[in-house]
């Protein structure tokens, strides 16, 4: 298997892992409570840790900081695509009454159009991407506090 394929194969299985989850709170009408989205971080986030030791490990244990962040975010990315065409889908020809639904949690005289939420659920679905990309990283980002380093400082 490919290095590049890692992200690939990590993004599709954190996809599926969001449009499992999303399912499985449709069964009973949780759905439209945009609490239970937090469960997407954690999701989201083991996605993105195993993805990142994979490529690691591909690596044999040592690899630039960049490729390792590019590995995570990628992975991140294309589940944000992938769960986005699935919501996308869902909320136009599976059940177009859920944006209603969703829209009316929130009380509001607003009209909010599909390509908006949509467009809402990519803008999210990239930031915890990114932002969980960059906590991740610090694991596996190298130690300044070795023994040589100690003897340089006051």
């Amino acid at each position: 298997m490919k290095r590049s394929s890692v992200p690939l194969m990590y993004g599709i299985y954190i996809a599926i892992a969001l449009i499992a989850y999303f399912l499985l709170l449709s069964l009973f009408g949780l759905h439209t409570n945009p609490a239970y989205s937090i469960f997407n971080l954690v999701i989201t986030g083991v996605g993105i840790f195993l993805a990142i030791k994979h490529y690691k490990e591909k690596k044999g244990g040592k690899f630039k900081y960049q490729k390792g962040f590019v590995a995570g975010l990628m992975a991140g990315f294309i589940a944000t695509f992938l769960f986005t065409g699935f919501f996308a889908l869902y909320t136009s020809e599976l059940n177009p009454n859920f944006q209603d639904q969703l829209i009316t949690m929130w009380e509001t005289d607003w009209f909010v159009p599909i390509g908006m939420l949509i467009f809402s659920v990519a803008l999210m679905g990239f930031a915890t991407s990114l932002v969980v990309t960059l906590a991740i990283m610090q694991l596996y980002k190298p130690t300044w506090n070795t023994s040589e380093g100690k003897k340089h400082t006051y």
